[in-house]
């Protein structure tokens, strides 16, 4: 295993960067072991402390600069799948990026994959905060704590320029290098008092639907409405919305997707 002293994973992110921020991605570098100090047992990577991973975040541009061209693609080219076509597209990225590096063991993690005991195998949300791509607002994040003790409160991530408006996609992890020295950047606190926090989670928990807890700091972009209508829409009634995208779109030049 290479022992990294930072030109190497400099390397790989302006690599990564060129591959994945064209399309709508940002991406944040973090250790494996800050990642596990963080995480319960069953969840943690038996890797070395030192392993250099990357979170790789949706920002608003994504639907439009990645989704669409991969839609109108593969429509055009005949290929046909049981998978959402999101999942598809953002499996299409990872394996992109896997293919970059064919001199190095690269595992690259969607956030929806399972393990074969059913849980996830990588917790997105708490690889975003380590990485510093967005804060993760926990009910260890308040002080007091005024939701009652038995109800179950899940946390939510917030980027610090685009609210709730982005996604956490998964990790890439280059289980070859290590890179002790990489610098610890710490996710940006955007919600500011206890008040603001705890509105926070009661907006992700019992109004999730009404998306307003992605608003709870300015943002400087958003989705775009066809990009909301397609997230609002359940994967199995995507159908109408992907016909009526494929017709807006398909004009547009998809040679972006290689």
């Amino acid at each position: 295993m290479s022992n990294n002293l930072g030109g190497e994973q400099h390397e790989i992110t302006i690599r990564l960067s060129n591959i994945l921020c064209p399309k709508g991605f940002e991406i944040y570098p973090f250790l494996v072991g800050w990642y596990n100090e963080l995480v319960d047992e069953p969840f943690r990577f038996k890797l070395p402390y030192s392993t250099l991973c990357y979170t790789v975040v949706s920002t608003p541009d994504m639907f439009e600069n990645c989704l669409v061209p991969f839609l109108c693609k593969t429509a055009t080219s005949g290929t046909a799948s049981n998978m959402d076509v999101l999942d598809k597209c953002m499996q299409h990225c990872f394996n992109n990026v896997k293919e970059a590096f064919p001199s190095e063991e690269v595992e690259a993690i969607l956030d929806y994959e399972l393990a074969a005991t059913r849980r996830p195998k990588v917790l997105v949300q708490p690889a975003g905060h380590v990485s510093g791509a967005a804060y993760y607002y926990t009910r260890a994040s308040l002080d007091p704590d005024p939701f009652p003790s038995d109800n179950k409160i899940f946390g939510v991530c917030i980027h610090p320029r685009y609210g709730g408006w982005f996604a956490l996609r998964g990790v890439i992890i280059f289980q070859s290098i290590e890179c002790p020295n990489l610098p610890r950047t710490a996710p940006i606190d955007c919600v500011p008092g206890n008040d603001r926090k705890v509105e926070l989670l009661d907006l992700f928990n019992n109004h999730w639907r009404d998306a307003r807890y992605r608003d709870i700091v300015e943002v400087d972009k958003k989705y775009s409405e066809d990009q909301q209508k397609y997230f609002e829409t359940l994967p199995k009634d995507r159908a109408r919305i992907i016909q009526s995208l494929l017709e807006k779109y398909l004009t547009i030049d998809a040679s972006c997707v290689n």
